[in-house]
């Protein structure tokens, strides 16, 4: 029988599930706004709203921010886990970029809804 030693959080591989989806939804995002893009070729204010008033469009970037956001979210975590050696400073600097990703995604929120 093989013992094993658990050490950490043991993130392991959800987290690099969740890395690779979450990398495979911003490629897919960027290809369909390039085809978008080339298709309308917005050259004005008015043209880029268009783009974005359709509710997939605004799905669709909203669920590529959210990606990035969580995608970011892992990486800096991982950082500050394998980096930040005091307990305090690790959890502030968790702590706080929680805060500033969850900040952001409300925003995209806002300005994606308010168009």
């Amino acid at each position: 029988m093989v013992n094993r030693i658990l050490v950490g959080a043991h993130y392991g591989l959800k987290d690099w599930i969740i890395q690779r989806a979450t990398a495979v939804v911003m490629a897919l995002y960027t290809l369909l706004f390039l085809v978008v893009v080339g298709a309308v070729g917005p050259d004005s204010f008015e043209a880029w709203r268009a783009v974005f008033a359709h509710g997939f469009m605004k799905f669709a970037t909203f669920l590529f921010l959210v990606s990035v956001f969580y995608h970011a979210w892992i990486g800096i975590r991982d950082i500050w886990m394998d980096y930040v050696k005091p307990d305090g400073l690790r959890l502030l600097l968790m702590i706080a970029t929680a805060t500033v990703l969850v900040g952001y995604a409300g925003w995209a929120f806002q300005i994606l809804w308010r168009i």
